[in-house]
Protein backbone atom coordinates (compact mmCIF):
# COMPACT_ATOMS: atom_id res chain seq x y z
CA UNK A 1 0.00 0.00 0.00
CA UNK A 2 1.46 3.35 -0.81
CA UNK A 3 2.42 4.98 2.63
CA UNK A 4 0.50 8.19 2.02
CA UNK A 5 -2.70 6.44 2.09
CA UNK A 6 -1.02 3.72 4.95
CA UNK A 7 -0.63 7.60 7.11
CA UNK A 8 -3.60 9.12 6.12
CA UNK A 9 -5.55 5.14 7.04
CA UNK A 10 -3.79 5.75 10.76
CA UNK A 11 -4.90 9.19 11.23
CA UNK A 12 -8.69 8.12 10.84
CA UNK A 13 -8.58 5.32 12.78
CA UNK A 14 -6.79 6.77 15.06
CA UNK A 15 -8.91 9.67 15.01
CA UNK A 16 -11.95 7.26 15.27
CA UNK A 17 -10.65 5.50 18.15
CA UNK A 18 -10.67 8.77 20.15
CA UNK A 19 -14.03 9.66 19.21
CA UNK A 20 -15.51 6.41 20.28
CA UNK A 21 -14.12 7.02 23.48
CA UNK A 22 -15.42 10.54 24.02
CA UNK A 23 -18.74 9.38 23.33
CA UNK A 24 -18.56 6.22 25.36
CA UNK A 25 -17.42 8.22 28.25
CA UNK A 26 -20.33 11.02 27.48
CA UNK A 27 -22.60 7.89 27.51
CA UNK A 28 -21.67 6.60 30.98
CA UNK A 29 -21.95 9.92 32.49
CA UNK A 30 -25.32 10.65 30.73
CA UNK A 31 -26.65 7.39 31.82
CA UNK A 32 -24.94 7.82 35.85
CA UNK A 33 -26.82 10.98 35.64
CA UNK A 34 -30.05 9.67 34.49
CA UNK A 35 -30.15 6.74 36.92
CA UNK A 36 -29.18 9.05 39.48
CA UNK A 37 -32.04 11.58 38.81
CA UNK A 38 -34.51 8.74 37.80
CA UNK A 39 -33.79 7.46 42.21
CA UNK A 40 -34.27 10.97 43.38
CA UNK A 41 -37.21 11.66 42.01
CA UNK A 42 -40.38 11.02 43.08
CA UNK A 43 -41.17 8.46 44.55
CA UNK A 44 -37.36 8.03 46.06
CA UNK A 45 -35.45 5.32 45.10
CA UNK A 46 -37.99 3.82 42.66
CA UNK A 47 -37.54 3.20 39.50
CA UNK A 48 -41.25 3.22 36.98
CA UNK A 49 -41.04 0.70 34.00
CA UNK A 50 -40.06 3.46 31.19
CA UNK A 51 -37.79 4.98 33.69
CA UNK A 52 -35.81 1.43 33.47
CA UNK A 53 -36.76 1.23 30.05
CA UNK A 54 -34.57 3.78 29.52
CA UNK A 55 -31.68 3.15 31.99
CA UNK A 56 -31.76 -0.09 30.12
CA UNK A 57 -31.59 1.29 26.89
CA UNK A 58 -28.96 3.75 27.49
CA UNK A 59 -26.99 0.93 29.09
CA UNK A 60 -27.02 -1.77 26.18
CA UNK A 61 -25.85 1.68 23.85
CA UNK A 62 -22.44 2.24 26.62
CA UNK A 63 -22.21 -1.97 25.94
CA UNK A 64 -22.69 -1.56 21.95
CA UNK A 65 -20.49 1.88 22.13
CA UNK A 66 -17.34 -0.48 24.04
CA UNK A 67 -17.83 -3.55 21.38
CA UNK A 68 -17.44 -1.09 18.72
CA UNK A 69 -14.31 0.67 20.57
CA UNK A 70 -13.13 -3.06 20.49
CA UNK A 71 -13.64 -3.84 17.14
CA UNK A 72 -12.10 -0.24 15.94
CA UNK A 73 -8.94 -0.77 17.95
CA UNK A 74 -8.26 -4.48 17.09
CA UNK A 75 -8.77 -2.99 13.16
CA UNK A 76 -6.24 -0.09 13.99
CA UNK A 77 -3.53 -2.63 15.51
CA UNK A 78 -4.18 -5.87 13.77
CA UNK A 79 -5.69 -4.57 10.34
CA UNK A 80 -8.18 -7.61 11.46
CA UNK A 81 -12.15 -7.76 12.14
CA UNK A 82 -13.24 -10.10 14.56
CA UNK A 83 -16.73 -11.34 12.97
CA UNK A 84 -17.98 -12.65 15.79
CA UNK A 85 -17.49 -9.28 17.81
CA UNK A 86 -19.65 -7.96 14.95
CA UNK A 87 -22.37 -10.72 15.31
CA UNK A 88 -21.89 -9.70 19.15
CA UNK A 89 -22.51 -5.85 18.43
CA UNK A 90 -25.59 -6.91 16.09
CA UNK A 91 -26.81 -9.14 19.07
CA UNK A 92 -26.57 -6.29 22.14
CA UNK A 93 -28.60 -4.08 19.05
CA UNK A 94 -31.45 -5.81 18.54
CA UNK A 95 -31.72 -6.97 22.33
CA UNK A 96 -31.65 -3.19 22.94
CA UNK A 97 -34.20 -2.40 20.26
CA UNK A 98 -36.41 -5.13 21.59
CA UNK A 99 -36.28 -4.21 25.17
CA UNK A 100 -36.98 -0.35 24.45
CA UNK A 101 -39.53 -1.04 21.81
CA UNK A 102 -43.01 0.20 22.38
CA UNK A 103 -45.27 -3.07 21.90
CA UNK A 104 -48.86 -1.34 21.68
CA UNK A 105 -48.27 -0.37 18.29
CA UNK A 106 -46.66 -2.82 16.23
CA UNK A 107 -47.97 -5.74 14.02
CA UNK A 108 -47.20 -9.67 14.46
CA UNK A 109 -45.21 -9.65 11.69
CA UNK A 110 -42.66 -7.34 13.14
CA UNK A 111 -42.38 -9.57 15.97
CA UNK A 112 -41.42 -12.36 13.90
CA UNK A 113 -39.21 -10.30 12.61
CA UNK A 114 -37.10 -9.85 15.28
CA UNK A 115 -37.54 -12.84 16.98
CA UNK A 116 -36.34 -14.22 13.55
CA UNK A 117 -33.37 -11.74 13.22
CA UNK A 118 -32.47 -12.76 16.67
CA UNK A 119 -32.56 -16.44 15.96
CA UNK A 120 -30.09 -15.86 13.19
CA UNK A 121 -27.88 -13.64 14.62
CA UNK A 122 -27.74 -16.33 17.84
CA UNK A 123 -26.99 -19.30 15.15
CA UNK A 124 -24.59 -17.29 13.67
CA UNK A 125 -22.36 -16.56 17.05
CA UNK A 126 -22.66 -20.19 18.23
CA UNK A 127 -21.47 -21.31 14.49
CA UNK A 128 -18.40 -18.88 15.09
CA UNK A 129 -18.01 -19.63 18.56
CA UNK A 130 -17.87 -23.37 17.51
CA UNK A 131 -15.22 -22.82 14.50
CA UNK A 132 -12.95 -20.62 17.21
CA UNK A 133 -13.31 -23.44 19.93
CA UNK A 134 -12.32 -25.94 17.14
CA UNK A 135 -9.52 -24.12 15.21
CA UNK A 136 -8.35 -23.75 11.64
CA UNK A 137 -8.27 -27.24 10.11
CA UNK A 138 -4.68 -27.86 9.85
CA UNK A 139 -3.37 -28.02 5.99
CA UNK A 140 -1.67 -30.80 5.03
CA UNK A 141 1.76 -31.26 4.52
CA UNK A 142 2.19 -32.34 1.31
CA UNK A 143 0.58 -35.05 -0.56
CA UNK A 144 1.19 -38.30 1.22
CA UNK A 145 0.54 -36.83 4.66
CA UNK A 146 -1.53 -39.38 6.50
CA UNK A 147 0.09 -42.19 4.61
CA UNK A 148 2.84 -42.55 6.57
CA UNK A 149 3.99 -46.27 6.91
Amino acid sequence: MHPLIEKFEKVIMGSLVVLMIVVVAVATIELAWLIIKDLWTPPIFFLEIDELLDIFGLFLLVLIGLELLETIHTYHKERLVRVEVVVLVAIIAIARKIIVTDYTNLTSFSLLDAGALVLALAVAYYLLQGIKRRGAPPSPRGPDAGNET
